[in-house]
């Protein structure tokens, strides 16, 4: 049964009744007591992404980073596994790394030196004497979360009965892999990243991947800085073949320039832009051949897609976005550059070029986050206003239709995403 939104009653409806399928109550943006409940009932009980594998290359490399709000140590132990450890010493509670990443034996409490090794197991407690008979070490080790990973992409989880990743991720895995085709031939690395913060709900942000309405709007000072034969590649409002798919679990797929979404699917007719002529000389001079070339210049862009992964991380074109909620109106936003990890001769100008395109458009000083930013800040301040008005989500949804692998499928320019987003949201947040 559908309960109608009204002044009266918005304030005392269950917060998965502020879903419903062609829009959402502006109350899910603004009320704290929701917030507090997203971060248990979604954040807490579903994969949250937390690392690239290159992020973490050699035996005692970690990152420092949060599931929720939950301080966590990503690090690799000295046989290559993978662990996430709550960042919080067993003794008095006291953070245990403040580094974002770096290399290390184990960790040590700055409080009272209790150290632990990489996979979180209690090493050493400094003048043991006054503990005997009163703990056992093998009973104090760091909170250690499930961890899995699929394509290089490492997750998360505080809830050990959640199903396995690649069941979550489901038909998202094929998308994963195709993404992982713009190292042209090579892996995918990091190869740097920047914060940033925006005074908003997290929601907001996850709305924007797969939003291509707002494109040619919010980024028309991007479309006017770039060459023509970029701006006809991004003019995707009126092409029919540029779709958006609901895949499941709140996960869904923008594909704007359809024909960049399989890398492998060149049938050499496309020309590679001028632009790249610098870097296609440099290639040529570190013996790459014309092929190997080819491939690695038509993913410069990236992949022809957005694909949104519920709850916090998107691959997006050519880079990783990751949310992370703070407040009810405060997320920080990381935007994660990457390219293709080989030898120097040849990724060294790829990776040189490719950050010079993130800059253009991801970077803080770019022509696109700086306004995806102004727009989502304005989101916040309008939806204070008139709480019982909804947020519309339903741009496409009498034209949706399966797509022949079975997903739920309209245009690019359509709400597909937000509502797929929202089905999963609705269902992590119902009291049942």
């Amino acid at each position: 049964m559908t309960i109608e939104i009204t002044a009266s009653n918005v304030y005392d409806l269950a917060p998965a009744d502020l879903v419903q399928d062609d829009r959402v109550a502006g109350r899910m943006y603004t009320d704290p007591e929701i917030f507090e409940l997203e971060m248990t009932r979604i954040f807490e009980h579903t994969w949250i992404w937390v690392a690239h594998e290159s992020e973490l290359p050699n035996p005692g490399s970690f990152k420092s980073t949060y599931v929720g709000r939950q301080p966590v140590i990503v690090s690799r132990d000295r046989k290559g596994a993978i662990h996430t450890l709550v960042n919080r010493c067993r003794h008095r509670g006291a953070s245990l790394c403040e580094k974002r990443t770096g290399e290390a034996n184990g960790f040590t409490c700055p409080y009272h030196a209790w150290s632990y090794s990489l996979d979180g197991k209690l090493r050493g407690i400094p003048y043991p004497e006054g503990y005997e008979g009163v703990i056992d070490k093998s009973e104090l080790s760091l909170k250690r979360l499930r961890t899995e990973s699929y394509g290089g992409m490492v997750f998360a989880t505080l809830d050990e009965d959640i199903e396995p990743l690649e069941e979550f991720l489901g038909d998202v895995k094929l998308w994963i892999d195709r993404f992982m085709k713009q190292g042209g031939g090579y892996p995918i690395k990091v190869l740097g990243t920047h914060q940033f913060t925006f005074g908003g709900n997290w929601k907001i942000q996850l709305e924007n991947t797969t939003d291509g309405y707002h494109f040619p709007i919010v980024h028309r000072s991007w479309m006017a800085s770039v060459d023509a034969e970029t701006a006809d590649m991004m003019s995707f409002m009126t092409d029919p073949e540029a779709v958006t798919h609901d895949l499941g679990n709140g996960h869904s797929v923008a594909q704007m320039v359809p024909e960049h979404s399989d890398l492998d699917a060149d049938d050499g007719t496309e020309k590679l832009q001028d632009r790249f002529d610098e870097l296609i000389a440099d290639l040529r001079a570190a013996n790459l051949s014309d092929s190997a070339i080819r491939k690695v210049v038509l993913a410069m862009h990236g992949t022809g897609f957005n694909l949104n992964l519920f709850p916090n991380v998107s691959m997006s074109a050519a880079f990783f976005r990751v949310l992370r909620p703070i407040s009810v109106d405060r997320t920080v936003i990381e935007h994660v550059a990457i390219g293709p990890d080989g030898p120097d001769e040849v990724v060294g100008p790829v990776n040189r070029a490719r950050l010079r395109v993130h800059e253009h458009f991801q970077g803080p000083f770019g022509f696109g986050t700086p306004d995806d930013a102004e727009g989502w800040d304005r989101v916040q301040r309008g939806a204070q206003g008139a709480p019982e008005m909804p947020i519309l989500v339903n741009r496409g949804a009498a034209r949706e239709k399966p797509s022949p692998e079975g997903w739920t499928t309209s245009h690019v320019t359509d709400e597909t995403g937000m509502r797929a987003a929202y089905a999963q949201w609705k269902q992590m947040m119902s009291d049942d």
